[in-house]
């Protein structure tokens, strides 16, 4: 069924909408055209209202969003407000969610450490330029059917948007499986972040199962008592990569581009430059 929020089928006077290819808990995407650059797009429509106040400093937010441009990350290309709502506008990418392939069974080894070193070589753009994801998970990594590649969407929604959209409490029980235990403690949240939640995320791909299931309490609770359990019988490099990647402290977690390198090349010698975690919040 196509989601009853649009009020019109034109957004911003601008992008003509056609069928809806998701519906969240905090949104809906849409198919779209975009009549100015004869090209088809996507463009996310928020549930929630917005606070006109900040348009100025999210006009700025997408414009240094929209210079973001990497192999693993969709593009954003624009956004705004249409009628109290805000929109984000990104380039199409045919191809099912990471999300909707696991629904099928855990991947093979090779294919999942391919997804990571994709999804990782993205992060360390985001990284490089300031911009953590914060919330990397299944749902926001799309397998392109063209090339076979796997890139990360919704990047930066935190900082563009502001976290009146995303934290509304049915939008974090989508994610709570993939917070950092510093997420979950109120600590500052830095790129390391990012990395710890990509650690889980492959887990999941290679067994099958979230890690850290349940409610959003019950999820936090298990994150900050346990570490995650990572299955002996994965290869050595896995093993350590995600062994490394989701480990309690920041500090202690490689940098995404590292990780990205030990995914990619699994021959690569093990002394890795470590991330301090103390990135942008």
């Amino acid at each position: 069924m196509r989601s009853p929020v649009p009020e019109t089928d034109v957004i911003a006077g601008r992008y003509i909408l056609a069928t809806h290819v998701g519906i969240g808990s905090t949104a809906t995407v849409y198919r779209a055209w975009d009549p100015h650059e004869d090209r088809v797009v996507a463009v996310k429509l928020f549930l929630d209202r917005y606070d006109a106040d900040g348009v100025d400093r999210q006009c700025r937010e997408l414009r240094t969003m929209a210079h973001l441009d990497h192999p693993g990350l969709v593009r954003l290309l624009g956004g705004g407000v249409d009628r109290g709502r805000p929109f984000l506008v990104a380039e199409l990418v045919e191809g099912e969610t990471l999300a909707a392939r696991l629904a099928g069974g855990p991947l093979p080894v090779e294919r999942a450490a391919a997804i990571g070193a994709d999804i990782a070589s993205g992060l360390a753009h985001l990284h490089s330029r300031g911009v953590v994801h914060r919330d990397v998970k299944p749902a926001n990594i799309l397998l392109c059917s063209d090339t076979g590649r796997a890139r990360l969407t919704d990047f930066g929604i935190a900082r563009v948007l502001g976290h009146s959209v995303l934290t509304r409490t049915d939008a974090v029980l989508g994610t709570a499986a993939y917070l950092a235990p510093e997420q979950v403690a109120g600590e500052t949240v830095g790129v390391a972040a990012d990395v710890h939640a990509l650690g889980l995320v492959l887990l999941e791909a290679l067994t099958g199962e979230r890690e850290y299931p349940g409610t959003t309490v019950e999820s936090a609770v298990a994150r900050l008592h346990r570490p995650p359990r990572v299955p002996d019988e994965l290869p050595a490099r896995l093993h350590r990569a995600l062994s490394d990647s989701t480990r309690r402290h920041p500090g202690d977690r490689p940098a995404a581009a590292d990780l990205a390198l030990r995914l990619r090349h699994p021959r690569r010698p093990p002394e890795l430059r470590r991330d301090d975690g103390s990135g942008p919040s």
